[in-house]
């Protein structure tokens, strides 16, 4: 009999043979059987949960094949995020009101998951305006991989002056006294802006403890079930994961990881992994907290940073030297491993070397292409015939419109291709990149991937790119489980496979396209547990201790995804009336015209008249 089940709903099971029923009965954290509600209330006795749906979309839960949850979560509780703010001006006040209540030593963080383009006002905010708002507490604001911006407290606490030399990789701005503006520029690598984020100060145990749960329960609103965690720079194992392994042992992850261990210095990354495989293998753990494999960084020389405010970088011609012996020691030891990769001109290298290695030791487990934007035909095929795949990010929602006004608009019609590697039969998954480029809510990318537009409204892609909504869904359950080797058991609520769910509070196969980025969950189940509810449920949501420290932003401002399911017609209408005709060019201007990406990206051009109004948003403006 069930432990649990919902009834008088619209399941989408993702299973050919069932694909859309009313009630699901979970036993012993799997599904037990999905039907009508007549013969699944068959299963239920004295002991069984009933809960009624009242009609509402039930999907599998949500995999994000490529995100940073771990150390997110360390930094989560003192993080004041820009996801779903309306305007600048909002958002300049959020940061003056979080300034206030931060106590020194401490620093304001604003750490990714936005874009200017998201703005009514279509910009950045300016470095008087953030001093303004922040005259005493440093501030951190990090924009894409492009640069970061610090207030002078910043600057002061960060032991930035003019006599700061710049480092390897990276540009301080200064005014004509030689003067530190605040702009710190990634060229061509992020190193300078990760390394001055790292001097702030970090959270105590207890407090990074209660962040990453407060972090797994945004992401359970959200309807995520499942991540797979790439890593990252300052993510050594196993040292900086004994809070998500005390939150395992203590029976408080809410979230399935799965794992993958990313080298951290370089010059010795082939000592890490020649250490780590002699630590743990790919499957070490459990269902709620397993090793993954190797990646996303083998090798620093490998990294392609995706700023495409800057041209592309060329990988060190060391790579190869670097990168094979460790390619070698991984398939020798049978680990599945990803790596990061932007651009197709470094996808064509890694494969190269892919295939030299594949020739002496043939791979006998799953490798990853991650990002693959600009990815030829002929590399995915090259990629399929070595049984690998690709995790795909919406990160070009955040920077569509820098890569149109670098590359051209035909260029970004397919920029990942996705539509082409489903074609040729490509395991594929979706995913974030999150927390310091793109936002960490998937909902966003569900709409960037169904509609083919940016979080700015730009209409990136041909029709033939854009993805119908259950293929998106698909890549977003069983297309990612593919990438941890868990495809057997989770991505679609069938007989036998891990009962994750989530109860949306929209339909999303029904509601319109802009309505897609303001679901949530109200309730999600992992393991047949629930582990979040709201609204109709919400007498069912387990209980959480209040962020701490008590100055968090997650105590004070409400969450992206707080703030998601509030995003409605008033706040849409206030975006559209201040961006006038910039949301896909819908209501261009007869007499005139407009430019938008010179207005966004350059000084307003006054030589030429098209453009010039256009840099004011279109003639509308000026009439």
């Amino acid at each position: 009999m069930a432990d649990l089940i919902l009834h008088n709903g619209k399941i989408t099971t993702l299973d050919p043979k069932n694909p859309e029923v009313s009630a699901i009965a979970i036993r012993n954290g799997v599904v037990l059987d999905t039907g009508d509600d007549q013969e699944i209330m068959r299963l239920a006795n004295n002991k069984t949960e009933l809960i009624d749906l009242d009609g509402k979309r039930v999907i599998p839960g949500l995999n994000d094949s490529h995100t940073h949850l771990i150390r997110g979560g360390l930094n989560f509780n003192m993080e004041l995020r820009w996801e779903n703010v309306p305007s600048l001006s909002d958002a300049l006040q959020m940061l003056k009101q979080q300034a206030d209540r931060t106590p020194a030593p401490q620093w304001v963080r604003v750490v990714g998951g936005w874009s200017e383009f998201q703005f009514a006002e279509r910009r950045m905010p300016t470095l008087d305006e953030i001093n303004k708002a922040a005259p005493d507490t440093p501030v951190f604001i990090l924009h894409l991989y492009s640069h970061a911006l610090l207030n002078r407290a910043a600057l002061k606490a960060a032991g930035i002056d003019r006599n700061a030399p710049n480092p390897p990789g990276g540009v301080i701005e200064r005014d004509s006294k030689g003067e530190p503006t605040g702009m710190l520029i990634a060229k061509p690598s992020a190193m300078i802006l990760y390394s001055t984020l790292s001097k702030g100060p970090k959270l105590p145990l207890q407090d990074q403890i209660n962040s990453t749960r407060h972090f797994m329960r945004e992401m359970n609103r959200l309807g995520i079930t499942s991540v797979i965690d790439a890593g990252g720079g300052g993510q050594n194992y196993p040292d900086d994961y004994e809070v998500v392994q005390k939150l395992h042992d203590d029976d408080q992850l809410t979230v399935r990881i799965a794992y993958n261990l990313f080298a951290q210095k370089a010059g010795s990354e082939l000592n890490d992994y020649e250490r780590w495989v002699e630590m743990t293998e790919p499957g070490a753990g459990d269902d709620m907290l397993r090793m993954n494999g190797g990646g996303e960084n083998l090798t620093w020389s490998a990294a392609d940073f995706e700023n495409f405010l800057e041209p592309r970088p060329d990988l060190a011609p060391t790579m190869e030297k670097e990168l094979e012996p460790i390619v070698e020691l991984l398939a020798e030891r049978e680990w599945p491993f990803r790596i990061h990769a932007t651009y197709d001109e470094s996808i064509d290298r890694f494969l190269t070397l892919f295939e030299r290695v594949n020739g002496k030791t043939p791979f006998k487990t799953r490798f990853i292409i991650d990002h693959a934007e600009t990815i030829s035909d002929r590399n995915i095929e090259r990629i399929k015939a070595l049984g690998g795949g690709i995790a795909t990010q919406h990160r070009m929602a955040f920077q569509g419109e820098y890569f149109v006004d670098r590359y051209g608009a035909d260029a970004a019609k397919s920029t990942p291709p996705i539509a082409k590697m489903l074609e040729m039969d490509l395991p594929v998954g979706a995913g974030t990149d999150a927390t310091r480029v793109a936002s960490y809510d998937p909902w966003t990318a569900l709409y960037w991937l169904a509609t083919g537009k940016t979080i700015g409204g730009l209409s990136l892609y041909s029709r033939e790119n854009i993805l119908d909504r259950a293929t998106a869904l698909r890549l977003w359950t069983q297309g990612s489980a593919w990438f941890s080797g868990e495809d057997d058991v989770k991505g679609s609520l069938k007989p036998g496979q891990y009962a994750d769910l989530a109860v949306l509070s929209q339909d999303y196969f029904s509601v319109s396209d802009e309505a897609i980025r303001r679901i949530v969950s109200e309730l999600t189940v992992v393991g047949g547990e629930i582990v979040y509810a709201a609204g109709p449920f919400g007498k069912f949501d387990p209980p959480l201790p209040p962020a701490s420290p008590d100055w968090s932003p997650v105590n004070s401002e409400p969450t992206p995804g707080m703030r998601q399911s509030g995003m409605g017609a008033k706040a849409q209408t206030r975006q559209q009336s201040m961006r006038a005709c910039n949301d896909g060019c819908a209501s261009a201007c007869a007499l005139h015209g407009h430019h938008h990406q010179i207005a966004w990206n350059s000084p307003i051009p006054t030589q030429n008249p098209r453009d010039f109004w256009g840099a004011l948003g279109c003639s509308c403006f000026a009439i």
